[in-house]
């Protein structure tokens, strides 16, 4: 029989190794998703501009993508229209963050093949709950 402890290393080892590439400007924020996603088990990588960002995410191959909408270098959109272009990660799981939230931004975004779009600010278990289920498909 497991138990709980037993259950929540079972998930912890089925995420140990899992990758996430964070292309997010505001430190803050940045820092705070880093934490969160590391104390659940995850290896974040993350990244301030997203002038390199595809050529990162291209060489890391990520198990997912967290990637702000307003960024130095290179916005959001351009890098999710850079990375759909590519077969080899026309089916990588983009979770895409805006401080803005307009209807606009989330079906230019939804048309360029975000997996999943997500208003700031939003709640930890919100942000776990979505790294969950774009990495495996299910809710945790």
């Amino acid at each position: 029989m497991w138990d709980r402890r037993t259950r929540a290393r079972a998930r912890e080892e089925t995420r140990m190794g899992k990758h996430v590439v964070l292309v997010e400007d505001e430190t803050n924020i940045a820092e705070a998703i880093r934490f969160l996603l590391s104390r659940d088990g995850w290896r974040v990588e993350t990244l301030a501009n997203g002038g390199n960002a595809a050529q990162v995410i291209r060489a890391a191959r990520p198990d997912l993508v967290i990637l702000d909408v307003m960024l130095p270098g290179k916005t959001g959109f351009e890098i999710l229209a850079e990375l759909r272009c590519e077969d080899s990660l026309a089916e990588l799981p983009i979770l895409m963050l805006t401080a803005r939230g307009q209807s606009r931004d989330r079906e230019r975004a939804l048309a360029a093949g975000v997996s999943r779009f997500m208003t700031k600010p939003f709640s930890n278990d919100e942000m776990v709950t979505a790294v969950r289920e774009l990495t495996s498909g299910t809710v945790s």
